[in-house]
């Protein structure tokens, strides 16, 4: 199985919407051309700032086969799956192998608090429909409220064959780290999750991050990466400095409407978010936000 395509800045890339919620399909297009234009490594459909909870299936079929239309094959298209019921979930993830996932990346059950037994099965009877196909675990704490261990981490990378990575959005770096270090031998590829920590994730082993700030700034972040792997590791550390501040300005808005703040503000056009989300309306925080990505040179 080849798995040399996993590496590099991987976009959670918005879900354009039209005003009745349905998948604008030019803006779709316009969007995916965007980050791959931006120099992007990879288009992640449907993760946490792709609104995956508010989309149903059908939705997320003809969504899918837009991107991977417009992408033609220029960038790796990866999957995103943040079922709670794994029956679901197999049935989202051979839809999309069926429609040119190159990956499918799982999140850990939401709401739930299931065991390691139940989290090993799950991400196990997921990965084994669709055997062909490399599979990533998500591993998000803060969305879901609890995280992933180095443990369960290890023994699926060790005892299911095509689960081949991690996107650790845990912001702990020991943990990145360890899941690293304990899977080497298997050639386990970790992505940081959080984009502040991009040059931490790496410097610690990440193969690179999944980042939702390619969104709207791909060159920001475009630029940590590759002055990481070219070997400037304090031009890498500064880029992320400069990043940073715009980064945590998104803080201000409430999950997960800032990103498409942010893209409105650079003047493009990507619709709303998904009710009950409302686009940030508070003009202190709007001028915060156009104030660092001014000084970031975005605006």
């Amino acid at each position: 199985m080849n798995i040399d395509f996993i590496k590099g800045v991987v976009v959670p890339i918005i879900t354009v919407v039209d005003e009745n919620e349905k998948i604008d399909e030019q803006g779709m297009r316009d969007q995916v051309d965007y980050v791959i234009n931006g120099g992007l490594q990879g288009i992640l459909a449907f993760g946490s700032n792709g609104e995956f909870y508010q989309i149903e299936e059908d939705e997320m079929e003809r969504g899918f086969k837009i991107m991977v239309d417009q992408a033609a094959g220029r960038v790796p298209m990866y999957f995103g799956i943040g079922c709670i019921n794994t029956k679901k979930a197999v049935r989202l993830a051979k839809m999309a192998v069926a429609n040119g996932a190159d990956c499918v990346s799982i999140l850990q059950p939401m709401f739930l608090k299931p065991n390691n037994e139940e989290l090993f099965l799950h991400f196990k009877t997921i990965a084994d429909a669709i055997p062909d196909t490399p599979v990533l675990l998500y591993n998000n704490p803060g969305r879901v409220g609890y995280t992933l261990t180095a443990d369960i981490v290890t023994k699926l990378a060790h005892e299911v064959p095509n689960i081949v990575g991690l996107k650790d959005t845990s912001g702990d770096i020991t943990l990145t780290e360890e899941c690293v270090r304990r899977n080497m031998d298997v050639d386990f590829r970790v992505f940081g999750g959080k984009d502040t920590l991009l040059f931490a994730s790496m410097a610690v082993g990440a193969v690179g991050g999944v980042c939702t700030a390619g969104n709207f700034m791909p060159e920001l972040v475009e630029d940590i990466y590759h002055k990481f792997i070219d070997g400037d590791f304090w031009g890498s550390r500064d880029a992320q400095f400069k990043m940073n501040p715009v980064r945590l300005a998104m803080d201000l808005a409430t999950f997960p409407v800032a990103a498409k703040d942010m893209a409105v503000i650079r003047g493009m056009k990507v619709g709303d978010p998904y009710r009950p989300s409302l686009p940030t309306s508070d003009p202190a925080k709007l001028d915060h936000m156009k104030k660092v990505m001014k000084e970031a040179g975005l605006i």
